[in-house]
This record gives C-alpha cells, sequence and structure tokens, in this order.
C-alpha cells in the first residue's frame, strides 16, 4: 500500500522504511518545505500499520531535523528541513558574475603547505603512527594549550577534532538528547543552524549586536529551558560581531545564574582577528572552546583544537575512540610545523581583512545603507527584501548570500564575502547594494 501525497507516494510497513520514504522525497524535493503530512492515523489507515508505527515514523523524522509537530495543527516538513541544509539557499553563480557569497578566506593570505607537509611526513617517517598512539600530538597539544593560557581559557585537555563543526557536533551530542533546546545566534553560522535540528535537537533564537549575544536575549532563552548555548568570540558569521569586555562580563552574570547550561564557545577566528579574546569558558560546570585552523591556515586542514571541562572531555575522547579514532597524526603534525615556524602573521592577516571590510562599510555609507563587520571575512547588511535586492545584485553582476541561510527569526540582510575584494570593486558594489536595497534608516540585525 502507499499513501500519495501531492504526486509523492509515501510508502512502507515498519517506522523505518515510512521515515526513509518521508526523508527520500523531503531530499529529492517531492515534498517541500511547509507542507503538511498526512495525520498519523489516516497514513496507518492507507499503509496497513498500526498507527504506532507511523507514530515511531514522525517520531523519527522529527529527531532527525526533517519536520516539526504542531499540536492539533499537525506535522509539516521543516520551513529548512536538515535532509537539504541551508546551502540549497545558495545562488548559483553565472560566468562572468563576481562571487562574494562564499565565505572563504583569500588564498594569498594562506600559507603555503608543500613544506608543512613534507616535514610532517619525514617526522612520520621516524616516528610511525600504529594503533595505539596518543591521539593527539604532543607538540601540537603544547602549542594549542600555549596559546589558549595566553588568551585567558581555562586549563583543561587539549582534543583534535575535524573542523569546528565536527568538534561543536561532538561536545552536543556528549551532553544532550534528541527534543533539547540549544540557545543559537540569530543570525549565525548557517551549517550550526543546520546541524541543531539535524541532531534532534530544538534552536532557540537569540538576537546580537555588534558586541555579541544580548545578555537579556541569553537570559530568556535559558529560563525558557535552554540546556546549551553555543557563541562565537570573535568574527562572528555572518556579522562580524566580537564580544567585548563589558559583554563578556554580562554573559558570564547570566551564565552564573544557570550553571547547569552547557556553554560552547566557537573562536573560528583565531588567526584572522586582531580584537582581543574575553573568553565565557569555566563560567558553567561543562563547557567546551573550540578553535579552527580553517580561516587562517587554510579550510582543507579541517582540523580544530578543543578543549574542555574534564568530563566534557572524557565523553568527546570516549566517543571519538569509537568512531574515526583520531585525526590523522600526519595533518596534526603539518598544522604543528605551521604554527612552530610562524607561517601566518596573525596582525598583518586581520589588518588586510580589516581594511576590506571597512572599505566596502565606509563605500555603503556614503549611500545611506547601514552595514556591520568588526572583525572577520564579512559583512552583514540588513535590506528590506533579500530576495529581491539578492536577484537584482545578480543581474547587475555581483552574487551575495541570502540571509535566509542565516537566520532563525531575525531581520532580512544579505551577506558580503570581503575577503578579495579590492577598492575599486567594493566601491562598484556598494553602489549596486544601494540600488538594489535602497537607503533606509539603521536597521538592528539583532
Amino acid at each position: 500500500m502507499m499513501f500519495v501525497l501531492g504526486e509523492y507516494p509515501i510508502q512502507g510497513r515498519g517506522a523505518a522504511e515510512i521515515a526513509a520514504s518521508v526523508e527520500r522525497a523531503v531530499g529529492a524535493g517531492a515534498l517541500e518545505p511547509g507542507q503538511p503530512l498526512p495525520p498519523m492515523r489516516e497514513l496507518a489507515t492507507t499503509l496497513g500499520v498500526n498507527p504506532n508505527t507511523v507514530a515511531a515514523a514522525y517520531r523519527t523524522l522529527r529527531e532527525r531535523g526533517v519536520i516539526e509537530t504542531a499540536g492539533r495543527r499537525g506535522s509539516r516538513v521543516r520551513p529548512r528541513p536538515a535532509t537539504t541544509g541551508r546551502e540549497v539557499l545558495r545562488s548559483d553563480v553565472p560566468d562572468g558574475v563576481r562571487d562574494v557569497s562564499g565565505g572563504s578566506p583569500d588564498p594569498a593570505l594562506l600559507p603555503r603547505l608543500a613544506d608543512a607537509f613534507a616535514q610532517a611526513a619525514a617526522w612520520s617517517d621516524r616516528e610511525p603512527v600504529l594503533y595505539g598512539h596518543a591521539p593527539v600530538e604532543p607538540e601540537l597539544a603544547r602549542l594549542a594549550r600555549a596559546a589558549l593560557d595566553a588568551d585567558g581559557v581555562p586549563d583543561g585537555p587539549v582534543m583534535v577534532a575535524s573542523g569546528s563543526l565536527d568538534a561543536i557536533e561532538r561536545v552536543l551530542t556528549a551532553h544532550l538528547r534528541p527534543g533539547d533546546t540549544v540557545a543559537v545566534e540569530d543570525p549565525g553560522w548557517g551549517s550550526l543552524l543546520d546541524l541543531i535540528p539535524a541532531l534532534g535537537l530544538r534552536p532557540v533564537p537569540v538576537g546580537l549586536d555588534e558586541e555579541g549575544p544580548l545578555p537579556d536575549a541569553v537570559r530568556a532563552a535559558l529560563r525558557g529551558g535552554a540546556r546549551a548555548l553555543i557563541v562565537t568570540d570573535r568574527a562572528q558569521n555572518p556579522t562580524g560581531a566580537v564580544i567585548t569586555a563589558a559583554r563578556a562580563r554580562a554573559l558570564r552574570a547570566v551564565l552564573r545564574e544557570h550553571p547547569e547550561t552547557l556553554l560552547v564557545e566557537d573562536d573560528h577566528g583565531h588567526g584572522i582577528v586582531d580584537a582581543p579574546l574575553h573568553p565565557l569558558a569555566g563560567t558553567t560546570r561543562a563547557w567546551a572552546f573550540v578553535r579552527s585552523v580553517a580561516k587562517a591556515w587554510g579550510p582543507d586542514l579541517r582540523l580544530a583544537v578543543l578543549t574542555g571541562d574534564t568530563r566534557t572531555a572524557d565523553l568527546v575522547r570516549g566517543r571519538q575512540r569509537l568512531g574515526p579514532g583520531w585525526v590523522s597524526l600526519l595533518l596534526q603534525r603539518a598544522v604543528t610545523v605551521l604554527w612552530r615556524d610562524g607561517a601566518v602573521d596573525a596582525r598583518a592577516v586581520a589588518r588586510a581583512y580589516g581594511v576590506r571590510r571597512d572599505t566596502l562599510i565606509g563605500a555603503l555609507a556614503t549611500h545611506g545603507v547601514p552595514a556591520y563587520g568588526r572583525s572577520g571575512l564579512n559583512v552583514w547588511i540588513p535590506v528590506p527584501d533579500e530576495t529581491g535586492a539578492v536577484a537584482r545584485l545578480l543581474h547587475a553582476g555581483w552574487a551575495v548570500a541570502p540571509g535566509a541561510r542565516f537566520r532563525l527569526t531575525s531581520p532580512p540582510g544579505i551577506r558580503v564575502t570581503v575577503s578579495t575584494l579590492g577598492p575599486a570593486e567594493a566601491a562598484r558594489l556598494a553602489a549596486e547594494i544601494a540600488r538594489a536595497a535602497g537607503p533606509g534608516p539603521s536597521r538592528s540585525y539583532a
């Protein structure tokens, strides 16, 4: 038996088969975001199965972030289901269009890798890595811990993951269970906003300004039952916000009211930001601090170091042992060489990106268009109609990132990656943004 929903037949006899049928349809676009699903009893009757079987399938789909249930209004495909992801919101970039949507660093500011990997390979020839080897290269851990100490991050074991998102996922799954709520920045990192529902967790939006998450918004989320809070210390994506000393004090005060909160800090801007770090780590009992090498040393290195309280470290390391085991020691040794040799001049890189951000923001200001970007690679520009703005800019020869990739409930906007944007280009782009979005009063992105 099957149930035809629109043009798509839902099929299956078991809960796993029914859930897989719906998930395939969502991934293929046959079931669209927001589309209602049949009532459980109706679908059970049509498929000839027990209603409990359909209930189990729907529960699986909710935990995987594919559907949502709103009481008597029934179940429907999530507006942004984890099956599809926010990358479907990325505009195709035709030939001849200047792409400033991607969020990648400037390749010219990344270090050369050949020598580092040659040294790492020779190192591994001298000291082969076999099963049972320590999962973290001691010299990498020493360098990482020294940098964390210098920035005031509390002491804790150093672990290595395959990038920031992998580290955050491991911390969340170590502590939380499907149905738990997580407070996240809004607007925020699109990949993280996809990950949370994919883990069966529920995101709670927290507004922010140029100094980071708003304390009252964090307090409201935690009082409302959020079990975890994820914050970006510097180079917040997409707004460039930086947590200042005053904001850090205010957020620590809020967290002290909720000591059982799992706190996760993402410092992916390390190496490209000259703003000082004001960590929140250690304010709650369970915490993790993540530092990626992607933006300063290269996205393809796929490595992040993280530290945290002893229990969190034990949980993360234990689960990692049952999966990949460890992140390649060859890769860890190459990063060690890059760090040891000072392959990146963080001040010079931060200065270069700062000039590019400031140039675009200044050019937009001459047209009466407010924009934000205190640090990092991106500038966030509030617009009244982001779909129209993105389309008009594409027609004018510019591909920008639609704000929908980064938002839950915050107002519309567009994101421009300035990493390779020259001064003359910035002036032309600002003029086109003004035409596409129109000047207007300053609009907060909180």
